[in-house]
Order: structure tokens, then sequence, then C-alpha cells
């Protein structure tokens, strides 16, 4: 499984430095209860890191075994065509102008020199800009050495052999970034370019605070860069988090058991999900 996993690795030291046993991490983990017996679990993901990491401690493996149903964003998040088949229609449109005359001209170098790096000077010009800036964030992540293929949901879906349901799909995530405002995507493409220098540290620095379930450190990042733009945190965030407590309460009502795994932001401080589903009469308890 190691080699297959590893098997484009080109280097036989890489390769065996890929298969070391990886380290055990404790992400956050909830269990929710509700007055008529509904029972949840909230699990904290990360959806790229830059190495495989063991986070299936035994209270996660105890909660899946326990679950009847996976939820996650997506349900088919290993689906790669059908997702870029999602974003092609979604994100390209015809008659755009350059990338780079969408941003303010103080901004324009900035971005073209960061374009021209990752070798994509003119190549993004037929996308909308979320779709430009979700494209330039993701190079920039594969340029930093981070890969999806790592993501702790597309490990869940792999190996859960239940149902699995999702909160969104695909194209309902997508359309959110879709619905934005040219400016509101303009600021979302300006802070991807902003933090071109140091996308390896903030991983690092979030991959640390979700191996340890440490919120605190999870929270402060929900209030950096685009999320304090109060348009982009209620589309991302906060609005999601409402319609995913909905979404929950009335699985669990239907009497599903659900282990319900969702990026780590969003289980984060007074607008997460385990803080609005206690608001609603849930007892949620921190078991990791």
């Amino acid at each position: 499984m190691c080699s297959k996993r590893f098997g484009l690795v080109g280097a036989l030291l890489l390769a065996l430095a890929a298969c070391k046993p990886a380290p055990e991490v404790t992400p956050a983990l909830w269990e929710v209860t509700g007055p008529g017996g509904e029972r949840a679990w909230l699990f904290g993901t990360i959806h790229a890191l830059p190495d495989p990491v063991d986070w299936r401690s035994d209270k996660v493996e105890a909660a899946l075994a326990a679950s009847d149903r996976l939820v996650l964003e997506v349900a088919k998040i290993d689906d790669g065509a059908a997702l870029a088949g999602t974003f092609a229609r979604l994100g390209q449109s015809s008659g755009l102008p350059p990338l780079p005359s969408r941003v303010p001209a103080a901004e324009r170098a900035r971005l073209e020199r960061v374009l021209a790096e990752l070798g994509l000077t003119g190549k993004l010009d037929g996308l909308e800009t979320w779709a430009a800036a979700l494209t330039l964030q993701q190079a920039i992540s594969a340029k930093s050495g981070l890969d999806s293929g790592n993501g702790v949901d597309r490990a869940l879906v792999r190996d859960y052999r239940k149902a699995v349901g999702e909160l969104e799909g695909a194209e309902a995530q997508l359309s959110i970034f879709d619905r934005l405002a040219e400016a509101d995507q303009v600021e979302l493409l300006l802070a991807v370019t902003r933090g071109v220098d140091a996308p390896l540290a903030d991983a690092r620095r979030l991959e640390q605070a979700w191996a340890t379930g440490d919120m605190a450190a999870i929270t402060a990042e929900t209030n950096r860069d685009f999320l304090t733009d109060p348009e982009l945190r209620a589309a991302l965030l906060t609005g999601r988090n409402k319609a995913w407590t909905e979404r929950l309460r009335q699985v669990m009502a239907a009497g599903e058991q659900p282990f319900v795994a969702v990026g780590a932001a969003h289980l984060a401080g007074p607008e997460g999900l385990p803080a609005l589903l206690t608001a609603q009469g849930y007892a949620v308890r921190r078991v990791q």
C-alpha cells in the first residue's frame, strides 16, 4: 500500500521516508446528544497535509463504529473528474478581461509575479475571479508540498463502509463562491497573492493546531485575512455553519447517528457547530 501511494516518488530515499510510521495526532472530537436520544459526533478535519498522519485514535474509531452514517461537506470528495467538471462549468466564462486587470493597480505587479513564478501567466484569464483564486491557491499549496491526498476527509470516505452523506455537495459549495460579488472575489484573490510567501508556514501552524485539537488557535485562524471581511465571512463560514446546523438537526431527528467530519474552522468559536447546536438545546461534550 505504501509503495502504491508513493509510486510517483522518484527517489528511493524519499519513498522510504514517506513510508515511515505516521505520527499520531488527536484532533478535536465532540459527542452530541439530543433531548429525544439523538446522537452524533463532530470531528474536525484538515483538507491537505504535507505528510500522512495517524489521526485514528481509539476515541475516533469508537465513534466511527457507533455511527451509522458518515456526513462530509462533499460526499464524493474523491471523484476528481466530477469535481473538475463542476468547477469548470461554474468557474469558466467567455469574454472576461485578463486577470491582472481585475485587481487594483497597486496589486497588479504582485499578482503578475506570482502567476509568472507558477507558470500561470495568461492561463487563468478564462476563469471567473473566484475560480482563479482557488486555482492559484491550489498551485501555491502544491508547490509548498501540501497534498490533498493526505486530507482526512478523503481517507474517511475511502475507508467508511456504511452510508455516506453530505452537507453541501460540490455544486452547492462552489456556487457559494460563484455568487460572491466581484469585489469579494477580488478580495479573495488578493488574500491568496498576499499570503504567497508563507503558505507552508501557515499550513504548519494550522496543522499543529488541528493535530492537538487546539480550538483556540483554530478560532484565531478563522479571524485572520479574508475572513475578517463581513461579506466573505458570512458567505464562506458563518452562513454555512447555520445551514449545516439545521441540516444536522434534520438528520438526527430522522433517527440517524452521523459521524460529521468537516473542516476544523467550522467547529471553532461561538459561531461553530458545537456552539450553535448547544444553543439549540443539544448537549455537546468534547471527548477528545
